[in-house]
């Protein structure tokens, strides 16, 4: 019995250790000092002085910096059905959450192909920046989503120094590349687990 419990502990232990664990990636916008998380896996499509886009499998996001002028509530909720309008989306209603050091207002509805969508305006407290955050994601992501745009924070560079990103355009290539590298692993730890597993 206390060899079965024994070999019993040892494989969960195994099982446990060969599961990948979620991590995200940190990215700095050193010109605003901005700095917000991402989900790792993606790759970055397109990056300029004011526009960044990242893509995974089942998840697109955008940032679009503006500078916020004189904008209030009414404005911004404005803008942002305006924007929802234009991507034609439905069954959308407003919101808001708590984003350290910004004050967001968001509208989220279904897209045309049934995805679902976030567009949020973060005005920001410290600077004249309004960093709207478009997500478009799959059903089960949204937990996710919020995540990300709770994420973004001003001056916090300094705690990310060892995950700085500086933005780049990631190729197709790179791109498959780290996912073929990713898959390898994968089989590799899965090999080790099964090996563990007869030993045991």
């Amino acid at each position: 019995m206390r060899k079965f419990l024994v070999a019993t502990i040892m494989l969960v232990w195994t099982l446990w250790i060969a599961v990948p664990q979620l991590q995200a990636s940190v990215y700095t916008w050193s010109k605003y000092n901005l700095t917000f998380e991402t989900p790792d896996g993606g790759f970055v499509t397109y990056s300029t002085a004011t526009r960044f886009e990242m893509q995974w499998d089942d998840m697109m996001f955008t940032i679009q910096l503006y500078n916020k002028d004189k904008s209030n509530d009414k404005d911004l909720k404005e803008n942002l059905t305006r924007k929802a309008m234009g991507y034609n989306m439905y069954d959308t209603k407003h919101g808001k959450m708590k984003v350290k050091g910004f004050k967001p207002v968001y509208i989220e509805g279904t897209m045309p192909d049934g995805s679902r969508a976030v567009i949020a305006d973060l005005v920001s407290n410290n600077q004249n920046l309004i960093v709207e955050v478009t997500v478009q994601y799959l059903f089960g992501n949204r937990e996710t989503v919020d995540d990300i745009i709770k994420s973004f924070a001003e001056g916090k560079a300094e705690n990310y120094k060892e995950k700085k990103h500086k933005q780049k355009v990631q190729t197709k290539e790179d791109a498959d590349r780290q996912d073929k590298d990713r898959r390898q692993e994968q089989d590799r730890r899965e090999k080790q687990r099964n090996r563990k597993t007869f030993d045991a």
